[in-house]
């Protein structure tokens, strides 16, 4: 276990791109009405692991370097404000140093608008810009979504507004090309999130290997290769997509393909993240605690708001 001066994983998010509760669920109640939406909105979001925001993860990184907590956030969807209101000031977040994204989807990218917010208030714009780090890929759809937060110069008479203010830096999908994040080494694990597009999920840390990966219908051999105990070593932490409890998704892992991954990799422990409210938290806690035993693999379901200490 990590100590306070150390590192830890905060989970600001554990949800699909819709979020639960459901707003169909809510807007046309089924007979009789979904248990878990009903339930979601039942309890205040800090006591109810079945209240799910997108996505994300903020790593809380101790660099020895210089002795001070870095603050890594990986993606920033639409619930992004939501997250920042209920666990920034849950957990005594101050500010997010460097942003990584996965993907250029609207859960993954469409909070950064919000980043203002966490940033230096300065009417005139004048202050560093935050890092992010993103693919090609990305970077071309931020410059279609967001031209205003990426850097340009300002027009003769134009306003000055206040936006977010970022540094864009370009990654490889290539597990062979890491990069540092606020001192952190992440190296990018690219996997099919459908069979047309490449989404990177991140391997970090050099005591406790992490290796995360939100969206993914398929990990490639060489993918896999890298955070498999039969492979390049096994992991502490696999953090991984499970959007539904039962069958298959073209675009993401369901239950059945992501403890069929977890027997493949077989890490010390795994995460199950990106879940729609077909999962109760609690019910379905139940099933994989006894899955885990039969198979000798710990597998649970995440929560948002969940902090665990980690060694990186």
């Amino acid at each position: 276990m990590a100590t306070e001066i150390e590192s830890a994983l905060i989970f600001l998010g554990t949800g699909s791109s819709g979020s639960v509760p459901s707003m169909s669920c809510l807007i046309e109640p089924s007979d009789p009405p979904c248990s878990v939406c009903t339930q979601s909105l039942s309890l205040p979001p800090q006591s109810n692991p079945n209240y799910r925001c997108n996505t994300s993860l903020l790593i809380k990184y101790y660099s020895q370097t210089d002795a001070t907590h870095k603050y890594i956030l990986i993606d920033a969807g639409k619930t992004f404000r939501e997250s920042v209101l209920r666990w920034f000031v849950f957990h005594r977040i101050p500010r997010v140093d460097s942003i990584v994204l996965t993907h250029d989807h609207a859960d993954a990218t469409l909070g950064l608008d919000d980043i203002r917010a966490v940033q230096p208030f300065s009417p005139t714009n004048d202050i560093d810009p935050t890092p992010v780090y993103l693919t090609q890929r990305s970077m071309e759809r931020m410059e279609k979504v967001f031209p205003y937060l990426v850097r340009k110069k300002q027009k003769e008479g134009q306003e000055i507004r206040r936006v977010a203010q970022f540094c864009w830096n370009i990654v490889a999908e290539d597990c062979n090309q890491p990069f540092f994040a606020s001192g952190l080494k992440l190296i990018p694990l690219p996997v099919m999130h459908g069979e047309d597009y490449i989404c990177l999920g991140f391997l970090f840390g050099n005591k406790d290997r992490v290796a995360y990966i939100s969206d993914v219908s398929r990990i490639p051999a060489s993918t896999e290769y890298v955070i498999s105990k039969n492979g390049a070593g096994q992991l502490d932490l696999l953090i991984l997509d499970s959007l539904k409890k039962t069958g298959s998704h073209n675009v993401h892992f369901c239950l059945p393909q992501a403890l069929e991954t977890v027997k493949r990799l077989c890490p010390k422990q795994t995460l199950l993240i990106g879940m729609t409210h077909e999962f109760d938290y609690y019910k379905d806690n139940e099933f994989l605690m006894e899955w885990s035993k039969r198979e000798g693999l710990p597998v649970q379901l995440a929560h948002d708001g969940l902090r665990m200490p980690i060694n990186l």
